[in-house]
């Protein structure tokens, strides 16, 4: 038991040492750790469990971190992909609020976050992507996928309000 404990936390701390750039940004690398590397989840139990942490509050690396520790180690498994998960970043926001004075001015800095933020973008697109193309070929599916889009982009609607009228709009619909 404790070998996959040691597992899970590593490989969820790998996932919190590069997330980089919020929440979608760790979807591909989630994906590289919990199916290619250990088989935990299947491909598309993969897409299953990102559809459904999308429809909870909260962080997506933390959701999958429990939702992955759970099923391959209980609660111990959770708790283990959770602490995996949050220490990097912990660390990491702790030292540069300690620093954020020098590192602000620093260009050698500012560039380097700049390139990693345009590559998450590129893996955001990609991952995204891959999840439409695999769940949503129906009519009805992407007619949510744009209503989405549309009320986010044209009439800058707050993302809780989308996922509340997608949601009414679903029951009648779907």
């Amino acid at each position: 038991m404790f070998g996959i404990l040691l597992k899970l936390f590593l490989s969820f701390l790998k996932v919190g040492s590069f997330s980089f750039g919020g929440a979608y940004s760790l979807i591909p690398l989630i994906e590289k750790e919990v199916v290619a590397n250990h088989s935990w989840l299947t491909h598309d139990e993969f897409l299953k469990v990102l559809g459904m942490v999308e429809v909870f509050p909260g962080a997506i690396s933390i959701k999958f971190a429990t939702y992955t520790g759970f099923k391959i180690g209980g609660v111990f498994g959770a708790i283990a992909a959770n602490i995996g998960n949050m220490i990097m970043p912990v660390s990491i926001i702790m030292l540069a609020t300690y620093f954020s004075v020098h590192l602000e001015k620093n260009i050698q800095f500012q560039k380097a976050v700049t390139g990693i933020k345009f590559a998450i973008v590129g893996m955001i697109a990609a991952i995204m992507y891959q999840y439409a193309v695999k769940n949503y070929l129906e009519w009805k599916s992407v007619i949510f996928l744009l209503l989405g889009a549309t009320l986010i982009i044209a009439f800058k609607l707050h993302p809780a309000y989308v996922v509340i009228i997608a949601g009414i709009i679903a029951v009648f619909i779907l």
